[in-house]
């Protein structure tokens, strides 16, 4: 399998320029984005998407997920493509590049091959995955769940967003429901560039962190029920305090992810308090639990662990609770192949580089059970995501694209 020279890349001035003009769709208030799924900024940045792939010569096909696939034929079209994305879907105060890096840095590599009159044997597929934030919809990664056989369509079609707004009718509004069955395309191989979401990267000075594993996670929804009552008339034996019922779960999330460190973490994420008033008692409180770590049987034991002592304190608290597992996915290691051809893309390139566990989760987790697949991180500004200050440099995105452009063309064959 030949290897693109190390003297081609790709044009970093160009990707650059395609993530500010996507930038410019659903604006955030602070110089981020908010872009959230099956808005109407999600579909309009989608038609932009759309027009900048069939300028490229892709033709461009959507699922019944609205997720969309640009393709560029390979010389033998029979073959499984390679596949390259991530999405264009934002938190609602997100930053201009998580997410977005992987879906233009893959249009950058279908740009630069035809710049170069390259071809390839296998075709080569661009992919933008309909809701991988989960900020709008629960779970994260719902179409590439969905794709790969891990939830039902009609189930995610029945989810509900904060304002009772389903996802099948809302797909429906904005016109990105496609046509085509999801799943069932063959791949080859799947590779997603990512901002690393973290600190690593930039405190060690490194370029590309060739990711190896993905965290394993469990999203717990807790509700906790107690007693509302009047904050200044009701004596403290007396109280049935969900609020404080949270306060100590919180704390117990803490502990049980440090006691697994240096992998495991934890945390008390989204918070409704009832009645939310400043002199009643919190009598409800409804709160998602956040676990990761890369070891299957920790993250079980950490489930366990927070689930019996959700048990004890409210026992002790005479507060009535309920646990729902809202979001799941098992620790991933990636493919080695996959893996080797990021690795020796970055060597080749002359970038440095370091193996590393992706914290959050991905498309390319989903996707890693019916391919091969590899993902490649380029460092970000103080680790910061999430968070519409969120930052990369230019030659940060230049690097992870041309590490990209290496591994995926010489994955899918160049024609000599």
């Amino acid at each position: 399998m030949a290897a693109p020279g190390e003297n081609l890349r790709i044009n970093p001035d160009r990707l650059w320029d395609s993530l500010m003009e996507m930038a410019k769709i659903g604006p955030g208030v602070a110089g981020g984005n908010n872009r959230q799924t099956l808005t109407d900024a999600d579909g309009e940045g989608r038609h932009l998407f759309k027009k900048w792939c069939e300028d490229a010569g892709m033709a461009v096909g959507v699922d019944k997920m609205g997720t969309m696939f640009a393709r560029r034929e390979g010389t033998d079209p029979s073959l499984p493509p390679v596949y390259v994305g991530s999405h264009l879907d934002t938190q609602p105060t997100g930053g201009k590049y998580d997410g977005v890096l992987g879906v233009l840095g893959g249009l950058e590599v279908i740009r630069t091959l035809n710049d170069l009159d390259i071809r390839t044997k296998h075709p080569i597929v661009v992919t933008n995955w309909t809701n991988e934030e989960g900020t709008r919809f629960a779970p994260a990664m719902l179409a590439s769940g969905v794709f790969a056989g891990e939830h039902d369509l009609e189930w995610a079609y029945d989810r509900k967003d904060a304002k009772g707004l389903r996802f099948g009718d809302e797909l429906e509004r904005i016109g990105w429901k496609g046509e085509e069955e999801v799943g069932g395309r063959p791949m080859k191989a799947f590779f997603e560039l990512h901002i690393e979401q973290g600190p690593i990267l930039e405190d060690e000075g490194i370029d590309i962190g060739v990711v190896t594993h993905g965290q394993g996670l469990w999203w717990l929804q807790v509700t906790l029920t107690g007693k509302d009552a009047h904050t200044g008339s009701t004596p403290m034996p007396k109280r049935r305090n969900a609020g404080l019922g949270m306060a100590r779960v919180t704390e117990l999330v803490h502990e049980v992810a440090m006691d697994y460190q240096p992998d495991a973490v934890g945390a008390v994420g989204h918070v409704e308090v009832y009645p939310n008033s400043r002199n009643v008692i919190p009598g409800k409180v409804v709160f998602t639990i956040d676990i990761r770590t890369p070891d299957a049987q920790v993250l079980a034991e950490m489930r366990a662990r927070i689930e019996e002592g959700i048990a004890t304190i409210c026992e002790a608290m005479d507060i009535g609770f309920e646990v729902e597992a809202v979001g799941h996915f098992e620790p991933v290691t990636f493919d080695e192949t996959c893996v080797k051809a990021v690795r020796d893309a970055a060597e080749r390139l002359g970038y440095t580089h370091r193996n590393i566990v992706s914290g959050a989760g991905h498309d390319a987790c989903w996707i890693s059970r019916l391919a091969p697949t590899s993902m490649i991180f380029c460092p970000c500004v103080d680790g910061l995501s999430h968070n519409e200050a969120e930052e990369i440099s230019k030659e940060w995105a230049g690097a992870g694209a041309d590490v990209l452009f290496h591994a995926v063309v010489e994955t899918a064959e160049i024609v000599e």
